[in-house]
């Protein structure tokens, strides 16, 4: 199949064709500002599908809007008519159509050419009415909050909210794409004339912000927030794309003693915290026990023996692991346990905790195994 991109630089556009590479599609026709009008006939004499993405929300000249968004789509349209090319074709119109503003009118402009085409040839059209995306190469301080917030918030820039109350729908940038890769094989999502995204998300302006925040939080406070809700990991990693790029990473605290270090890694109030931590050889840690919290001990370098012994028994229990075949080792609780270096070699082990530690409350008894 030969697809034909208008629009190949834009946000979506980039998305879009870095999944039909992922999919495997290898004709690709890219058409952007840059591209000469006979590589443009070219492309729409020979394609097979047509994903119409080329539009303009802030142009420079308010005539643009209509030169853009109903203009270049005629200009399409009569090239198809010309090498009788009945192709299907995907028009991303907005939300904006049903509104009585110069870019609305311009996008409606639009479909109904698509649709006064689809009568006139027989050719199958698809015009979604997008409502606002986000995701990952979306320009910030353009026509995206999200992106604009992303990168602001990433960067320490104020942000304005003249009214956080204020509802938005989004769709992820994700499922766009995917919905778009269903069109392509005939299983679009349709509701009368006009086809749409199945997943959108209903968020107040506020609650972005506030999200965002504890994104940024959450690299100095290790906390992780929840991202059981596909929107929250949505925009989750849509922040992340937008840090700076010498701003990737972030160092942990290390907490040094004569045994080795130990740093925190992750938390997470539903789901605990990681600790990694590098032991010398010999030294052992722990000896104690807990009422309610419990652990996983997983040993990536070097040898240990993890001992357990119940607090009302004096049988001793060892598991003998080593960062050479990895192995998880529960640590139940009413069992004082430890951990020893056995090797020759520091040994670097990752700890999971059920709990974050809370040093007013840290079920933890030292008791020798």
């Amino acid at each position: 199949m030969k697809i034909l991109v208008t629009g190949a630089n834009g946000f979506v556009g980039k998305n879009l064709i870095a999944e039909l590479i992922n999919r495997g599609y290898k004709n690709i026709f890219k058409v952007t500002k840059e591209t000469e009008s006979f590589l443009m006939e070219s492309y729409i004499a020979e394609c097979d599908f047509i994903f119409h993405l080329a539009g303009v929300n802030r142009p420079k000249n308010e005539n643009e809007f209509m030169e853009v968004n109903r203009d270049y789509t005629l200009e399409l349209l009569e090239l198809l008519k010309k090498h009788n090319n009945k192709s299907p074709i995907l028009l991303t119109s907005s939300i904006q159509a049903e509104k009585d503003n110069l870019y609305g009118k311009s996008k409606k402009a639009g479909e109904d050419l698509l649709f006064s085409y689809s009568k006139d040839t027989g050719a199958k059209v698809l015009v979604y009415r997008l409502p606002n995306l986000f995701g990952k190469w979306c320009r910030p301080n353009y026509n995206s909050v999200v992106a604009t917030f992303s990168h602001n918030i990433a960067r320490g820039i104020d942000i304005q909210i003249h009214n956080s109350n204020v509802e938005l729908t989004l769709a992820y940038i994700d499922d766009v794409i995917n919905e778009f890769l269903r069109a392509i094989e005939g299983g679009e999502s349709r509701k009368g004339e006009f086809c749409y995204v199945p997943v959108t998300h209903r968020v107040r302006l506020g609650e972005i912000a506030e999200k965002l925040y504890h994104f940024k939080d959450n690299r100095e406070s290790l906390v992780m927030p929840s991202l059981e809700d596909e929107f929250d990991r949505g925009l989750y990693s849509t922040f992340l794309s937008y840090l700076e790029e010498d701003n990737f990473s972030y160092k942990l605290k290390k907490n040094v003693d004569n045994r080795g270090w130990l740093a925190e890694f992750i938390k997470s109030k539903s789901m605990g915290q990681i600790f990694i931590s590098k032991t010398k050889p010999g030294i052992t840690r722990g000896n104690h026990w807990h009422h309610t919290k419990v652990e996983k001990f997983l040993v990536i370098q070097g040898d240990a023996v993890i001992r357990f012994r119940n607090v009302h028994s004096d049988k001793i229990i060892e598991y003998k692991v080593s960062g050479e075949v990895p192995e998880v080792v529960d640590i139940p609780v009413g069992y004082t346990h430890s951990i020893q270096n056995t090797g020759t070699e520091d040994m670097i082990t990752l700890f999971w905790a059920c709990e974050i530690f809370n040093p007013e409350k840290p079920d933890t008894y030292f008791v020798e195994v």
